[in-house]
């Protein structure tokens, strides 16, 4: 059974009811949550099917986005090296990562697979990525609110085993790495 959750059916109780998942009265975050979490899991499978492959050509994978968007959705692969990436580069990687996707067939939707270097504005996957970049100014979103926000933009003053530590307004937030579900350094231009 395909198990695939669109805008439509995170609110549509009966569709919800129809997968068994709705034995207690379910609202609207909690379906939500339910999804980002899926996504998640999905992407951290995609990462580990891909890495060998990318490693073997030369380059670091820095993560995976899959962007759910009915029949356009987009699965995009960020990969670094130290000389930089150029356009063969993300080629290259595309028709080796292209190959996999079509044998191990991962995802049973329509998507666009997309090849990327990080860009000035870095995304930011792993605890390893936000050690790289403390005292820079990064933008994190969180799965869960926390302090009455899910959004942060400021210093990254800090990161400690599983938590961040942020300074915005010359206030410190901890977060806990766990609970981002996205990150990205915040491009100077100087």
């Amino acid at each position: 059974m395909s198990r695939h959750f669109s805008f439509y059916s995170m609110f549509c109780m009966p569709t919800l009811c129809n997968w068994g998942i709705c034995n207690r009265a379910l609202g609207p975050f909690f379906v939500l949550m339910l999804w980002e979490k899926d996504l998640t899991s999905l992407e951290l499978r995609l990462t580990e099917m891909m890495r060998s492959s990318v490693t073997a050509l030369g380059f670091d994978l820095l993560g995976v986005e899959f962007v759910r968007a009915g029949n356009h959705s987009t699965l995009r692969i960020y990969i670094d090296h130290e000389n930089g990436i150029t356009v063969d580069n993300c080629a290259d990687v595309s028709n080796q990562v292209g190959a996999i996707l079509d044998v191990e067939d991962p995802i049973a939707t329509e998507y666009a697979l997309e090849v990327s270097s990080p860009g000035m504005d870095r995304p930011l996957f792993t605890i390893e990525h936000f050690a790289l970049v403390v005292d820079e100014t990064v933008n994190v979103r969180l799965n869960v609110p926390q302090d009455g926000r899910r959004n942060f933009k400021g210093k990254l003053v800090s990161v400690e085993e599983d938590m961040l530590n942020i300074e915005i307004d010359n206030q410190i937030f901890t977060l806990f790495i766990d609970n981002v579900a996205k990150a990205n350094l915040v491009a100077k231009f100087d």
